[in-house]
């Protein structure tokens, strides 16, 4: 199990409507919430990209730092994020998932007699099918 925690500088923005909030171990991981629940919430969520990116071209995870090393300006203040890398990796991870699926036997029988791919085929499915998602306008 891969369970992480990190230090997070939290900056309330001018007008008090939300907070950008930055992970120094994670360099560039900002990112920002209209509610300190919305921020802490998008800071694991960058957080945990970020490091997901790293894992995957195998890269190492950074340390933590110690949260009495991060000094916030004044109006800031620091608190630690809690990092599920189990559970995120799940859910967006570009390793492979394998599912089971049922099809009618004379398919099934076709797709053997012209040697298709099935995982092929339904990866490509659905990738097709969200990209059109990701294409679709907004209601």
């Amino acid at each position: 199990m891969m369970k992480l925690v990190y230090p997070a500088l939290f900056s309330p923005w001018e007008d008090g409507s939300g907070f950008t909030v930055e992970v120094p171990d994670l360099p560039g991981c900002v990112t920002e919430g209209y509610s300190l629940a919305d921020a802490i919430h998008m800071a694991e969520d960058a957080a945990c990209g970020w490091l997901l990116t790293e894992l995957e071209q195998g890269k190492p995870i950074p340390s933590a730092s110690a949260i009495q090393t991060v000094v916030p300006e004044e109006g800031d203040f620091v608190s630690l994020v809690a990092l599920d890398m189990d559970a995120y990796t799940e859910k967006y991870g570009k390793k492979a998932v394998r599912k089971n699926l049922t099809i009618p036997a004379w398919l099934n029988t076709f797709a053997e007699d012209q040697r298709i791919n099935f995982s092929k085929v339904l990866t490509d499915a659905l990738i097709s099918l969200y990209e059109q998602d990701l294409s679709a306008p907004a209601p």
